[in-house]
């Protein structure tokens, strides 16, 4: 459909909702001398394109802009210093070029903006500087663009910041330490990205409200610090592919939220849109082999990610404490000792990766009571033993099991429904190996003895020879004289 009409002739609106319309227009240029008397623009999930010449700004301080899911494209609209818009929304579109123009076009005054949003574009170069302009910012999101350069320190100065999301982007160097000024944020994505260093003490200490907390897929290094395990409410830990070495924190019994099996339902952060209340905050998430996407119910998730970097020594009992968490990925790693045997109090995990280490011993028997587990990979490490019994454990594929010396079911080669049965089974075949042995070893030996105890004294020994000679003589002849009866 093209873009409505009608809305020409409208001279009192202050609400306007065609998202999720179908339309594949472009906005003619009186729409947005109309747009000054909106209170809320929603033009969503449409297939709108063209350009956007500015934004439109009314004159309540609630004003909500939402032009995400479009195919808008060109440089980003101009936005006036003093603009009430508390939501700009410009997601998931195909602006391009650089972020200065739309920041920082006036450098006189400030804006109001709570949420603002320009996420998966394709915006290109450095992050401006001119964030201090910005400080009602409580919502940034320009991830899934092509920024490059480093992370800017102004940034620290947006004191109502509540959620940063810079993940999918081209940016290295460290975490800018004023970050430790915005003492209000809840969540953290700085993934996938070129970012180094080591992770900084100063997210435990000075942060502590954080729920969400995700760089993997960066090129951090040095030691977890213990410092992270002041974060009592955290809720999501991802350090996934980076080359953090050392062993893991004895302290994560102190993420409180992941202990507790029934967390919070109340969502993370909010807005208010045209429809009620809506959650702000998503990540992808990767759990159970699968990257995932969460939104409305990213409050629900508990995870903790290590996996892909050098971590050594043995898995920390105090980790089987967090009996809330859903997701624990410690996979390609040195990690070497037992499995806790403690882990099978971990009844809401649901997906457990401890792939590719060198952890050695049996599976704890334990895990046979961990009913919600609906993904497991053991592979590819020293575990030895029968895997134990239960619905879950036998319900996987073999690959689950493959680098170890296991038997028991899944597992082909070993299909005793008990202990005895196997070790039985595997005592005869050592036994039937060293029968086969002997066997071969007998035949000479047998065949040397033979040898010189019958024919070795009529070689040595004439007189033996004469009287052997006469014998086979008198047999032969009473063979014939007893033939000559017949």
């Amino acid at each position: 459909p093209s873009f409505p009409l009608w809305l020409r002739s409208q001279k009192h609106l202050e609400y306007l909702d065609i998202s999720n319309s179908r339309i594949s227009d472009v906005i003619p240029r009186w729409f947005w001398g109309l747009s000054t008397q909106f209170r809320d623009v929603n033009l969503s999930r449409n297939q709108i394109s063209g350009q956007i010449p500015y934004l439109p700004n009314g004159p309540n301080i609630f004003t909500f802009v939402d032009l995400s899911f479009n195919n808008f494209s060109g440089p980003l609209p101009q936005i006036s210093m003093g603009s009430n818009q508390y939501m700009i929304d410009l997601s998931n579109n195909y602006f391009s070029g650089s972020l200065f123009h739309f920041l920082c076009y006036q450098l006189n005054g400030t804006i109001t903006t709570s949420f603002l949003g320009i996420a998966n574009n394709l915006l290109s170069g450095e992050i401006p500087y001119c964030w201090i302009k910005w400080q009602s910012l409580q919502v940034l999101r320009l991830d899934g663009n092509r920024f490059t350069g480093k992370i800017p320190s102004s940034m620290g100065t947006l004191s109502e910041l509540q959620s940063l999301n810079l993940h999918n982007n081209k940016l290295h160097g460290e975490i800018p330490l004023s970050l430790k000024n915005c003492t209000n944020l809840l969540a953290i994505n700085l993934g996938k990205n070129e970012l180094d260093g080591n992770i900084p003490r100063w997210l435990g200490q000075d942060l502590t409200n954080l729920i969400i907390l995700i760089l993997r897929s960066n090129k951090f290094g040095g030691n977890i610090p213990d410092h992270l395990c002041a974060l009592s409410s955290l809720q999501i830990l991802d350090l996934a592919e980076n080359n953090l070495f050392g062993s893991m924190p004895r302290c994560m019994s102190n993420f409180s939220a992941m202990v507790r099996a029934n967390g919070s339902r109340d969502n993370i952060i909010e807005y208010r849109g045209l429809n009620g209340p809506s959650t702000l905050e998503s990540a992808s998430i990767v759990t159970k082999d699968q990257l995932l996407v969460y939104d409305k119910t990213l409050n629900l998730v508990r995870l903790v990610d290590f996996s892909c970097n050098n971590l050594s020594g043995e898995i920390p009992k105090e980790v089987t404490s967090l009996q809330g968490l859903q997701t624990l990925n410690l996979s390609r790693n040195h990690l070497t000792g037992k499995i806790p045997e403690s882990i099978g109090s971990m009844k809401s995990l649901e997906s457990l990766d401890l792939s590719q280490n060198q952890l050695s011993s049996s599976i704890p028997e334990s895990m046979s009571s961990m009913t919600f587990l609906s993904h497991l990979n053991l592979s590819f490490n020293k575990l030895t033993g029968i895997i134990p019994t239960s619905s879950q454990l036998q319900g996987f594929n073999e690959s689950c099991y493959a680098g170890n010396h296991l038997c028991g079911s899944p597992l082909k080669g070993c299909r005793g429904s008990g202990k005895e049965h196997d070790v039985r089974n595997e005592a005869k075949e050592i036994s039937k190996g060293q029968e086969i042995n002997w066997f071969y070893i007998s035949m000479p030996l047998g065949f040397v003895t033979g040898f010189w105890c019958v024919l070795g004294p009529l070689v040595i020994s004439k007189r033996w020879r004469i009287l052997y000679y006469r014998f086979l003589e008198a047999m032969w002849w009473k063979v014939c004289d007893f033939a000559g009866k017949f």
